[in-house]
């Protein structure tokens, strides 16, 4: 009988500590489970979304996209645009 008694106070303990660490971790657990459905997801697009974060970008096509779009090779002039002041 104390074999059954220790196994349910185990179990009732580690149902406790996952509760507990679920509670305390719930805006970082939620946002990896999401970021996990969405990978597993294949119908999803990330072009799809409207993103209003204030750290995107303000112009989405930048000058890398455009690089990477140009297939010509930009290569430095030797030349300086602007002459250079000696001190």
């Amino acid at each position: 009988m104390g074999a059954i008694t220790s196994a349910v106070i185990a179990i009732a303990g580690v149902v406790l500590g996952w509760i507990a660490i679920e509670i305390a971790c719930k805006p970082c657990l939620d946002q990896g489970r999401t970021a996990i459905d969405r990978s597993l997801n294949p119908d999803y697009d990330p072009d799809d979304d409207v993103s209003s974060n204030i750290r995107a970008p303000l112009n989405p096509t930048s000058d890398s996209q455009k690089i990477l779009a140009d297939p010509t090779p930009h290569v430095a002039s030797s030349a300086p645009s602007a002459p250079v002041k000696a001190v």
